[in-house]
């Protein structure tokens, strides 16, 4: 037996320390086979949610795609003008073809962290490989789609991405399922590479459903100069979402952000943090959350900045906006600095809607409600996050609607 398995399986009852325990039995792992086939021909719900999470079936407005249904593989390509620049593929692919690979693999997340990641080796059911081969710059994002069309299923992917030296891409990662599907739980593991003077935007929306669990596990290497964007976006209620994804700023003037916008409606549990792990001279942080609680919403709002070189500097900051008497936000910022020359800062504000700002806005003519909606929209910004325009609009589209049905 491999050291991961058996590490794993060591593992496959540890709880989280954080979020709801699940038991991971409970959960099928019988998926309905998909044969590939091009995203077009998909069937017309399918393809109506995967645009809700910013994932196009038109090629040319992506420079690579990666679709996978369950536990199967339907679609991976690359957009001709793209083709010696960038290698997207199935992960058990990248395995085959690369043995370097193997040393990428639970490098950054551990394999026993807890039974989610011990679960994801154990039941591994692929997941991509990205690639940005050096000193391209992809000027077209890519995109990648987990889909879930079978109830109640139990689906576990590892992602890998590898910017090489001097390279730059956006990434755009929609995970969502069916509309009969009401029930199930995504497990997905993601780690990040990013070689010196490289940078990456990835941008991962969820969209799930009210019975639904989910366990993203994720951390990333920055080396020399590099650049790491993180933006993370769920707007539809769930039943449990918990993460803690981890950026490691190794390398010289190494930068790292996190942003974050949640809403959180039904009887969501909602735990969400991120870590950044300043550990060279002139690193860089930052963590931005926007979090909104209705009905009876549990949100954990976490941030924790470590600075364990002289010459860094990093900044928290925590905003929250209650709805409902039932709903609740909980701010955990952490700030630990571990040598002389670490700068860390945070701030934190949770509240509801200022009655004041309401006036304001109805003494110009709109009424409470459109008042309190412009409000909500305005404390989803999404356009700090330098998404493509189309998908911004999207986006865009999803806080309104979400804006109207909260008020």
């Amino acid at each position: 037996m491999s050291e991961g398995k058996d590490a794993a399986l060591r593992a496959i009852s540890k709880p989280s320390p954080f979020g709801p325990d699940l038991d991971i039995s409970q959960y099928s792992r019988q998926p309905r086979n998909w044969e590939p086939c091009p995203i077009s021909s998909l069937p017309e719900d399918i393809l109506r949610r995967a645009l809700e999470v910013g994932v196009t079936p038109e090629d040319r407005e992506r420079a690579g795609t990666f679709f996978q249904i369950d536990h199967s593989v339907i679609y991976r390509a690359i957009q001709r003008l793209f083709e010696d620049k960038i290698e997207i593929m199935s992960a058990k692919e990248a395995l085959e073809k690369y043995d370097w690979l193997k040393d990428y693999w639970w490098r950054i997340v551990r394999v026993d962290t807890d039974k989610y990641t011990a679960l994801a080796e154990l039941a591994f059911d692929q997941g991509y490989f990205i690639r940005i081969l050096e000193d391209q710059k992809i000027t077209l994002p890519l995109q990648a789609c987990l889909f879930i069309s079978t109830d109640n299923l139990n689906q576990n992917v590892h992602n890998i991405i590898v910017a090489e030296p001097g390279s730059e891409a956006q990434i755009i990662t929609g995970c969502t399922l069916h509309h009969t599907v009401h029930r199930g739980l995504h497990v997905g593991i993601t780690e990040f590479y990013i070689k010196h003077d490289a940078k990456i935007t990835f941008t991962m929306i969820h969209n799930w459903a009210r019975d639904f669990d989910a366990r993203p596990r994720s951390g990333a290497i920055i080396d020399d100069n590099g650049v790491f964007i993180s933006n993370f976006i769920c707007f539809k209620p769930l039943r449990s979402l918990q993460m803690y994804p981890t950026a490691y700023c190794r390398g010289v003037d190494a930068r790292a952000r996190f942003n974050t916008i949640i809403y959180g409606l039904g009887n969501s549990y909602i735990d969400v943090g991120s870590k950044i792990v300043l550990q060279n001279e002139g690193c860089r942080g930052e963590i931005i959350s926007r979090a909104i609680a209705a009905d009876r919403a549990q949100i954990y709002a976490r941030g924790f900045l470590e600075g364990a070189h002289s010459g860094t500097r990093a900044h928290l900051e925590c905003r929250g906006l209650i709805l409902s008497e039932e709903a609740a936000i909980y701010a955990v910022p952490e700030l630990v600095a571990k040598t002389q020359g670490a700068e860390l800062s945070h701030e934190a504000a949770v509240g509801k809607i200022a009655e004041e700002q309401v006036q304001y806005l109805m003494a110009r003519g709109f009424s409470k409600g459109e008042a309190e909606s412009l409000i909500i929209r305005g404390f989803m910004d999404v356009s700090i996050f330098g998404l493509p325009k189309d998908l911004e609009r999207e986006i865009q589209r999803m806080i309104d609607i979400t804006a109207e049905r909260a008020l």
